[in-house]
């Protein structure tokens, strides 16, 4: 069984798409913010993909995808950008620092679900 991490501060967002992943068949783990997620990333194993919202509290999505992008064995992890930052600069930051994708909110879910597959 695959394991999706999704970090998003807002809980709604991070409550649907965990439940629409359970209900594809993933291990899902939810972190609520930068810094819990950061604690994830340092304490525990590795999943094989990651959703990261740009916009949070303690450390930004932009951050949060360097922090991972730094440690040898989150290098090849697939991490997606799901956030309501559309302005192409920033999704040009986060694809030029390590992003595998980007979807800006809100999104589709079948979408998200294909663009998932691609990269797993």
């Amino acid at each position: 069984m695959k394991s999706i991490l999704v970090v998003d501060d807002d809980e709604n967002i991070r409550m649907i798409v965990m439940y629409m992943l359970e209900r594809e068949g993933y291990h899902v783990i939810g972190a609520k913010d930068g810094k819990e997620a950061q604690e994830f990333i340092d304490g525990s194993e590795t999943p094989d993909m990651a959703l990261f919202d740009v916009m949070m509290p303690y450390m930004d999505g932009f951050e949060l995808l360097s922090y991972a992008r730094a440690k040898q064995e989150w290098s090849d992890i697939p991490i997606i950008m799901l956030t309501a930052k559309s302005q192409e600069t920033d999704i040009v930051k986060a694809l030029d620092n390590g992003a595998s994708d980007y979807i800006t909110k809100p999104f589709k879910p079948n979408e998200l679900l294909a663009r998932m597959r691609r990269h797993l």
